[in-house]
């Protein structure tokens, strides 16, 4: 089967339902570190400092997706963005077996202006208190934070 994005896409889980697929997605992962210097030498440590995970997906603003989207974010209520592959997909369309962001909110939503062709967009902004990710043919995941409450 040809590698297309027709039956691999990223979405929006609450629990097990996807909510909707996602057209853009944009992640930004801070792990941040700060080296620690002595008298007697540079680079002896460093302090780490809790990682930080934000994104801005981006949904067609017909069909309801950006509705829920709404929904979710006046209502404070977690999701996930994963990875939603049909029974038929290739297995090469990604890189990864498994992208997933669990337990986000949306910080802000921006509609974009109605046009006269195409549906418009509305692009939502968050951050997530879990990362994870399995590469194809690892059977590891990686997973941040290591330490949950």
């Amino acid at each position: 089967m040809e590698s297309t994005w027709k039956n691999t896409r990223l979405a929006v889980f609450v629990g097990t339902t996807m909510i909707t697929p996602v057209d853009t997605f944009t992640p930004s992962f801070s792990l941040n570190t700060e080296t620690i210097h002595s008298l007697e030498a540079t680079h002896v440590g460093y302090v780490a400092n809790p990682e930080s995970f934000t994104f801005s997906v981006s949904v067609k603003a017909i069909g309801g997706g950006a509705a829920h989207l709404m929904n979710l974010a006046m209502t404070g209520t977690e999701f996930s963005v994963g990875l939603y592959r049909q029974a038929d997909s290739s297995p090469d369309e990604w890189d990864f077996e498994q992208i997933l962001l669990e337990k986000c909110i949306i910080t802000s939503a921006n509609p974009s202006n109605a046009t006269t062709n195409g549906a418009p967009n509305a692009t939502f902004s968050g951050v997530a208190r879990k990362a994870g990710a399995t590469l194809v043919g690892e059977s590891d995941a990686v997973s941040l934070p290591v330490f949950e409450p």
